[in-house]
């Protein structure tokens, strides 16, 4: 078996939650996309990343189904582990600052995969929603509190790859905050945090806490 870390990324205030991410960080033991796919595959996270230039902070990224050319939570991850000042992926560079206990992304919102952004009445209504069925990737959200920018999100891929819920989704929360043009300070899934704000020509930062798990 390939050697691989594994990091929680959004983790909540004490340290919980979080969603998993399988990194390779010798990239080069595994040059063939197919084979990384497969590995994925296996691995079973929501994504899995393979770097290809530790220095330069090149990535490349796949679900267990399919290879994206940009994905938040990876980035925000990643980005913490390497400790760079950028990530280059397919989609474009990704700017990258640590602050604290927050690892930060900057990324345009053009390169986030489409999502169907799906606003409910309460926070309730999101806690209570069954997973539906595939076929539409759904970001289900609802203000907590509108005013403070809090919101309450629940991410369902649709893609029929055993990842029925996506515990903290970054391109899905960097969308939410580019529709709403402001701030947000999101709950995502069972208890992870997402922090976003908007940035200059469609430039928007995401953050969070990462944890090394292993």
């Amino acid at each position: 078996m390939t050697d691989y870390d594994v990091l929680r990324v959004f983790c909540g205030p004490g340290g919980g939650y979080g969603n998993e991410l399988g990194v390779v960080r010798e990239g080069s033991v595994m040059p063939d996309r197919a084979e990384r796919q497969e590995f994925a595959a296996k691995l079973g996270f929501s994504e899995t990343v393979f770097v290809d230039d530790p220095e330069r902070g090149v990535i490349d990224i796949y679900t267990p189904t399919l290879r994206l050319p940009f994905a938040g939570h990876p980035c925000v991850g990643v980005g913490w582990l390497l400790d760079v000042p950028e990530l280059v992926t397919p989609a474009g560079v990704v700017g990258v600052r640590l602050d604290g206990e927050f690892s930060w992304i900057e990324a345009r919102s053009e390169w986030a995969p489409p999502r169907t952004l799906r606003r409910y009445a309460s926070a309730a209504e999101v806690d209570a929603l069954a997973v539906p069925p595939s076929g539409e990737w759904i970001y289900a959200w609802a203000w907590e509190d509108e005013a403070g920018g809090r919101v309450r999100a629940r991410a369902f891929p649709g893609r029929n790859d055993g990842i029925e819920e996506d515990e903290a989704t970054g391109a899905a929360a960097l969308l939410l905050t580019q529709q709403l043009g402001r701030a947000l300070n999101i709950t995502q899934g069972t208890g992870s945090q997402i922090l976003t704000a908007p940035q200059p020509n469609d430039w928007v930062e995401v953050g969070g806490r990462v944890h090394l798990e292993r």
